[in-house]
């Protein structure tokens, strides 16, 4: 299932408070990282998609 722009956003902040928080080994540091930055894609590609549909709708 498709998670939403909030529950992206909410997962990312979770990461990065665990990658702050320097409790984990550096291994998972890194898995998480990389899923961090996959999120920080797709929350910038749902901006996008969302930003394109308002443009469209003020035509």
């Amino acid at each position: 299932m498709t998670q939403t722009y909030e529950e992206n956003l909410k997962e990312l902040k979770e990461i990065i408070r665990t990658l702050e928080s320097g409790a984990v080994p550096l291994e998972e540091m890194l898995t998480h990282y990389e899923h961090g930055v996959e999120l920080i894609k797709i929350c910038e590609k749902m901006l996008e998609s969302a930003e394109l549909k308002i443009v469209l709708l003020q035509e």
